[in-house]
């Protein structure tokens, strides 16, 4: 009776994966269209989602997830679609399937549905804003996408996605940075609280000029909607000495913030060095031993 009941089972997902009429190319949006089935697919049936809209993945959390398949197995599933027979288009669970090729497996267990273009740029949205961390670019970029390609407006997308509009409306707008800002935003030199101050300034270089301000003296978010204020109809002049550094020599947006801080609050211009393998030190200089005191009482030493 088992036997029967399973010979049945795959006898039905079989017919699902091999007939060629449940191929997404129809427009059909009914739930039929919808198969929610599991099974071991072949990696190398499986293509990559274009819709994808994480561009970046960690080689290190790659790595750390493959260790954990392999001691564990795969709890979750990754989510494809049927393109044809044994030919499969990824929905969700890339880091999963790049933790898998790593590894050297030859199958991973899949959910199955059909769905067309607009579903299926619809669900890998859904699926990675919901559960990765995107930076603001990324959300921005599959935004832009779904309101474009899916042809909806920024309150059906904000529906779509559980967000309201002023959500969505904010996020488009950083697309009209300069792209150096938008790499910044993306490499974490600033915050998004600063993209966004820095949207409300009109000129172009006044933007970049105030962009490599915030880096170089690690201005607060507070302070560069004080500057978008006062420089919104004058020409504001980049103030940082500008030196050619290599990147790998470039100072994280947030240890600079705290050395402007530790800066202010020491009343003392404090430097950092830093040299390509990270190795460096901070120089704190001082007048006299009363200075020198005054240091050490305030950083508690």
């Amino acid at each position: 009776m088992m036997n029967s009941k399973r010979n049945a089972l795959g006898r039905g997902l079989s017919a699902i994966l091999r007939n060629p009429k449940t191929d997404i190319t129809d427009n059909r949006t009914d739930e039929k269209n919808l198969v929610a089935s599991t099974s071991e697919i072949a990696i190398e049936d499986i293509q990559i989602n274009p819709f994808q809209p994480r561009v970046n993945f960690e080689k290190e959390k790659i790595y750390e997830l493959a260790e954990s398949i392999k001691e564990l197995g795969i709890i979750q599933p990754i989510t494809v679609r049927k393109l044809g027979y044994n030919k499969f288009q990824l929905i969700s669970g890339e880091r999963r399937l790049k933790a898998s090729k790593e590894l050297g497996l030859k199958s991973i267990p899949s959910f199955i549905r059909i769905a067309n273009d607009e579903q299926m740029l619809e669900m890998a949205l859904v699926e990675n804003i919901q559960r990765e961390n995107l930076n603001p670019i990324e959300i921005a970029i599959s935004f832009q996408r779904l309101i474009k390609e899916c042809n909806l407006t920024q309150e059906e997308c904000g529906n779509k996605l559980g967000k309201k509009r002023s959500t969505i409306t904010n996020f488009l707008r950083l697309l009209k940075l300069p792209l150096e800002i938008q790499d910044g935003l993306k490499k974490d030199k600033i915050s998004i609280g600063h993209a966004r101050a820095l949207i409300n300034i009109k000129s172009e270089k006044n933007q970049l000029n105030i962009f490599n301000d915030i880096i170089d003296n690690g201005f607060s978010v507070r302070e560069v909607e004080q500057i978008a204020k006062d420089f919104s109809d004058r020409n504001y002049n980049y103030s940082a000495k500008r030196k050619k550094i290599d990147s790998d020599d470039i100072i994280p947006f947030g240890h600079q913030k705290k050395l402007f801080d530790l800066s202010k609050s020491l009343n003392v211009e404090i430097k950092l060095k830093r040299n390509k393998k990270g190795n460096g030190k901070i120089i704190i200089p001082f007048t006299d031993d009363d200075k020198l005191s005054e240091i050490f009482n305030k950083i508690k030493v």
